[in-house]
């Protein structure tokens, strides 16, 4: 697994770019802040959809009926069960890459989605460090609409607003090493600048 990731990752290089640190989210089921509101909800919808599903289907109804019900129904096995499924999924086909020009994040789960944040003109690094030494780094100012959504969004209906190393290991560590290859970057622009 992890010879594939750094050949994507490798495959993605320009030829005077170099692969410094490559890594992935953490795998499997998670469970985030924000679940301490969804889970409730969710079981709440869920229970009320599965209820309403029996309901008309044992019920002397119209088909129109049972397909009015049936959204609600799936959206609630979504809720219940699905968005575990598919973020682990997520989480599971992306690998990320520093590089000494760029931040790499590639996603593999639909489609090949490939985003890439220039060191020279990244403004804010931010880590967001556990007790095990685990995290996650944004690479942008987060907004506070979107954090801990990760989780509860839908796969394939848009992607994070800003980019990000969620949920890897040694984060600190890979943090240090983002700024490290920025001081360098910055420092050789410098170089060129007074060069010319």
């Amino acid at each position: 697994m992890w010879n594939e990731q750094k050949q994507l990752l490798q495959s993605q290089l320009a030829p005077d770019e170099r692969l410094i640190w490559f890594g992935q989210p953490r795998r499997g089921f998670v469970l985030r802040a924000i679940d301490v509101f969804v889970i409730p909800f969710s079981l709440m919808w869920g229970g009320i959809a599965i209820f309403a599903q029996v309901s008309v289907l044992t019920s002397d109804t119209t088909i129109l009926s049972i397909l009015f019900v049936l959204p609600f129904f799936f959206v609630g096995l979504y809720l219940l069960f699905g968005r575990f499924i598919l973020d682990a999924k997520r989480r599971g086909a992306t690998c990320y890459g520093i590089t000494n020009e760029r931040i790499i994040i590639i996603s593999t789960l639909f489609s090949r989605n490939i985003r890439s944040v220039d060191l020279r003109t990244l403004d804010v690094i931010s880590l967001n460090e556990k007790s095990d030494g685990s995290g996650t780094i944004t690479f942008g100012l987060a907004s506070r609409r979107y954090s801990g959504y990760d989780g509860t969004r839908v796969p394939g209906l848009g992607q994070h607003t800003i980019p990000e190393f969620e949920m890897i290991q040694n984060a600190k560590s890979v943090y240090e090493t983002v700024r490290n290859a920025q001081r360098k970057q910055l420092e050789t622009r410098k170089i060129v600048d007074d060069a010319e």
